[in-house]
C-alpha cells in the first residue's frame, strides 16, 4: 500500500499541533489585546506574555526577565552577534564561531567583518565537532563572542556545550549558542552549560512559525537592533506577537516530558540501519547519542541528492539536502565541506529528519521505496557505469 504525504523534512519545519493551535485561536479571534495597553484586553494579553515567558525559562533554567521574544532564529542570532560585536567595539573586535554554523550566523560574522570586525571560523572533526583546544587557542584579548551551535542542522552533530562553556567562562568570553534543532530534544541548561546566550524558535518544534526567543543572561551588554517602544525589557522594539508566543510556549511545554525523544531515537536509528545496508552508503555526522535524535543524514556514490529528493517527492515523501535556508542553491553543502566529504559525495547527500508525529509504517515505506530509487539512479549515472 502507497502511503501519501510522508513528510521527513523536520529539520525545515515542522507541523503546528493541534493542541497549540488551539491554544493559540482564542488570542487571534476574540482576545487580540496588545500587551502594552492598559485595558481589560492588554492585561489579559500582559498576563499571558508572562506566563509564556516564565514557561519558556524555565526550560533554560533561566531568569524570566532574560528572556526576550523575537521572530525567530534568525532574529535572534543576529541580535546576538551584532548586538555584542557593536556594544563592546570601543574594547574588543574578535568573535570566534565555527565553519558548520547556521547560514545567518556566518552571514552576520561575514557582514561584521566589513565593519572592522575579526572572526575566527574554527574548523570541525569529520563527525563534525569542535575541539576544544582548537577553540582555547583561538581566545585573544580581543575576543568578545564564542558562537557555536549546538545542534547542527545537517548532519545532527550535538555538541559538548559544557565543556565548550566552561572554556569561555575561564576566559571572560561570553559564549552563546543556537539551540534552535536541539531545544527540547536534548539538555539545554544555561546554568550548566556556562551559557551567557541562547537561540530557540518556536517552528522546529510543532509550534507556529514566526516566532522565537533569545536568552541574555543577566548582565550581558548588549545593543538592540530595533528601537522604539520599551517592549521586551528594551531589547526588541515591537508589539509582542501574543498569539505566537503562546503557541510556543505551549509547544515547549509539550516537548519538555521528553516522551518522544526515545520514539524519535528508535524510528532513526531503524532509518539509518536500514539505508546503510544499500551499497556504497555512508552516515553522515556522528552515530548515537552524539547526535539529534531525529536527525539522519546520507551521502549516496552514484546519485545527486537532488534527483533522490524529486523521485522520493514523486513517492509523497518530503526530504531535504541539506538545510532549507540552503536549499535553493545547486552549490554543495558548506556543512559537508568542512567535515571532509568530496564535491560528489556532497552532491549526494540526503538529509531525513523525524518528528514525534512520524510512523514506524512511514519509515518502513521510506525504507522499501529509498533503495529502488538508488538503484535507478546509479542505472543512469554515467560515472557509476564507468566503475
Amino acid at each position: 500500500m502507497r502511503l501519501k504525504n510522508i513528510y521527513l523534512d523536520n529539520g525545515a519545519s515542522t507541523k503546528v499541533d493541534l493542541k497549540v493551535l488551539d491554544t493559540m485561536l482564542p488570542y487571534l479571534k476574540n482576545r487580540y489585546g496588545n500587551a502594552s495597553s492598559i485595558h481589560t484586553f492588554g492585561f489579559e494579553a500582559k498576563t499571558m506574555l508572562d506566563n509564556s515567558r516564565k514557561i519558556i525559562a524555565k526550560s533554560l533554567n533561566a531568569k524570566e526577565e532574560e528572556i526576550i521574544f523575537t521572530s525567530g532564529g534568525t532574529e535572534s542570532n543576529n541580535l546576538t552577534i551584532k548586538g555584542l560585536a557593536f556594544a563592546n567595539k570601543n574594547k574588543k573586535n574578535h568573535i570566534i564561531t565555527t565553519k558548520v554554523e547556521h547560514k545567518c550566523i556566518l552571514n552576520s560574522c561575514k557582514w561584521l567583518e566589513t565593519q572592522g570586525f575579526k572572526v575566527t571560523y574554527l574548523g570541525v572533526d569529520k563527525e563534525g565537532f569542535v575541539n576544544p583546544k582548537n577553540l582555547e587557542k583561538a581566545i585573544t584579548k580581543k575576543t568578545i563572542l564564542v558562537s557555536i551551535i549546538h545542534g547542527n542542522n545537517e548532519i545532527g552533530t550535538i555538541q559538548d556545550l559544557e565543556k565548550l562553556g566552561l572554556i569561555c567562562k575561564e576566559h571572560s568570553v561570553y559564549f552563546h549558542t543556537d539551540a534552535c534543532q536541539s531545544y527540547t530534544k536534548t539538555e539545554l541548561d544555561v546554568e550548566k552549560q556556562h551559557l551567557d546566550l541562547v537561540t530557540i524558535n518556536s517552528h522546529k518544534i510543532h509550534g507556529p512559525k514566526g516566532v522565537g526567543a533569545l536568552y541574555i543572561r543577566k548582565g550581558t551588554k548588549i545593543t538592540p537592533l530595533l528601537h522604539g517602544g520599551d517592549h521586551e525589557f528594551k531589547m526588541r522594539a515591537g508589539t509582542e506577537n501574543i498569539s505566537g508566543i503562546i503557541g510556543f510556549a505551549k509547544a515547549a511545554q509539550i516537548a519538555l516530558n521528553k516522551k518522544h525523544v526515545k520514539k524519535m531515537t528508535v524510528l532513526r536509528d531503524k532509518l539509518i540501519s536500514e539505508v546503510l545496508k544499500i551499497p556504497d552508503v555512508k552516515l553522515n555526522g556522528p552515530k548515537g547519542k552524539e547526535r539529534l535524535c531525529n536527525n539522519a543524514n546520507f551521502s549516496f556514490k552514484g546519485a545527486e541528492g537532488e534527483a533522490i529528493g524529486g523521485y522520493l517527492d514523486q513517492k509523497f515523501i518530503c526530504s531535504s539536502t541539506g538545510s532549507a535556508c540552503s536549499e535553493k542553491t545547486l552549490e554543495p553543502s558548506y556543512v559537508l565541506q568542512a567535515i571532509g566529504l568530496s564535491h560528489e559525495e556532497a552532491n549526494g547527500s540526503l538529509r531525513l529528519t523525524l518528528s514525534r508525529f512520524t510512523t514506524e509504517e512511514e519509515i518502513n515505506y521510506t525504507i522499501k521505496v529509498l533503495p529502488k530509487i538508488i538503484k535507478k539512479l546509479r542505472r543512469m549515472s554515467p560515472i557509476w557505469k564507468s566503475r
